[in-house]
């Protein structure tokens, strides 16, 4: 049984998931008119198949007309029992590496784009995690090229902007491809945004969204982490469209969650049981390093000797410098906040991914307690070198320390939390 500390931060990590829940985020950004045509549904995202449910619910209840479309989750993250989306198709593709059902999946929304009538409505449903899940490459290029790009990108340590801006410059989908191809006459867009700033082009890699990028940033950022590139993509670099054409029409877009969402959710829950709060701003970079960040600003606020939550979102990197390795950038981040922090007292946290995937691992993420380092030494681990070999998952779950939560069907980025006494 964890402590009570422990059971309060999963009571405020469950809070930050239930405010970005679609069923609860979305109904107020649809539409309560019908159009004059049809309404079409695109979507991608590790949260597609919930907002799909969720506006088809909301379609029915306001008898807003027919309507049909497709939308492509991660596998596992689709409807569950008693859960129905008549009139669209879930489709199911691979991530956080794209595979033959993400470019079936692209081919498929990009027809029923170009089906659509001016008289139609188009609501395209956004999510992290679309990047992966709805693929279609530049001509010359490859899945098997994308993939290995892909592979490569996510070991380097890229940020996800970095990653998105690779990913636009080799699709056919991206930076407003998707955009381009829909030919109805109203096109409204709801993302649930997983990028730090919510920046459209970013999530997804922002199909209905001019891409801010050139060629240019792109082969940086590829030169910058050496990736390997074959001859294709080398030349899709060189002569692939700068920028993305004035013809990308214009479209209604709302951020209708965020990692903003969870973070003040999660404040509020933890007020309501009598604790100060501290929200950081977006948190981006290694995420050893924010782990050494975090680490001194908790000693500055033990100082106070006030109860205090210090809570932050965002996203850190990890560089994979042990393929053997298990674990995600949560894990990874709190085995190094446990090794900053040494065998002080008085801390417990939480980190974890609002997708309720940290990595490799089948696990959101990882509790961590006063006792961490103690209880790791009885059991016979060696935090450091667990931390070195990159094998954070392996260190947690020998101490029963991971948080499980499955596929929540939301992602708002990452949720870190620190409870101070």
């Amino acid at each position: 049984m964890h402590a009570p500390e422990s059971e309060l931060l999963t009571r405020l990590f469950c809070a930050g998931l239930a405010a970005a829940d679609p069923l609860d985020c979305l109904p107020p950004f649809l539409p309560t008119a019908p159009p004059t045509g049809r309404t079409l549904v695109l979507g991608a995202g590790k949260a597609a198949a919930r907002m799909a449910a969720t506006l088809v619910a909301h379609h029915q209840a306001h008898h807003l007309g027919p309507l049909s479309g497709a939308v492509v989750t991660r596998y596992g993250h689709g409807l569950k029992s008693g859960e129905q989306a008549a009139g669209i198709e879930i489709l199911e593709a691979g991530h956080p590496v794209p595979d033959a059902a993400s470019v079936a999946a692209g081919g498929r929304i990009l027809q029923l784009a170009r089906d659509c009538q001016p008289a139609d409505r188009c609501i395209v449903l956004l999510s992290g995690g679309a990047s992966a899940l709805l693929v279609q490459p530049v001509t010359g290029v490859t899945l098997a090229d994308k993939q290995g790009i892909t592979r490569s990108l996510l070991a380097s340590g890229a940020s996800i902007a970095q990653i998105n801006t690779v990913r636009r410059k080799l699709s056919s989908i991206k930076g407003g491809g998707l955009a381009r191809q829909i030919r109805a006459g109203e096109i409204l867009l709801l993302a649930i945004s997983d990028v730090p700033g919510d920046v459209l082009a970013d999530i997804g890699s922002g199909p209905l969204s001019p891409d801010p990028a050139t060629r240019a940033d792109a082969q940086a950022i590829l030169a910058r982490f050496g990736i390997p590139l074959p001859p294709a993509v080398v030349q899709a670099l060189e002569i692939g469209e700068e920028g993305t054409p004035v013809s990308v029409p214009r479209v209604t877009a709302r951020v209708v969650a965020s990692a903003a969402t969870a973070l003040a959710a999660a404040a509020r829950a933890a007020a309501a049981a009598g604790w100060q709060t501290v929200i950081l701003p977006d948190v981006t970079g290694p995420a050893r390093v924010a782990a050494q960040v975090h680490a001194g600003l908790i000693r500055d606020l033990r100082a106070r000797r006030q109860r205090t939550v210090l809570i932050s979102g965002g996203e850190t990197t990890v560089r994979v410098t042990h393929p053997d390795g298990r674990g995600g950038r949560n894990g990874e981040y709190l085995l190094a906040l446990a090794l900053a922090l040494g065998h002080e007292s008085g801390v417990h946290a939480l980190a974890a991914d609002t997708d309720g995937l940290d990595g490799t691992g089948d696990n959101a993420g990882a509790l961590l307690t006063p006792d961490t380092l103690k209880r790791a030494i009885a059991a016979g681990q060696d935090a450091a070198g667990q931390l070195a070999a990159q094998r954070s998952y392996d260190f947690f779950a020998g101490l029963g320390d991971l948080l499980v939560t499955g596929p929540t069907r939301t992602n708002v980025n990452d949720l870190r939390m620190a409870l101070i006494t």
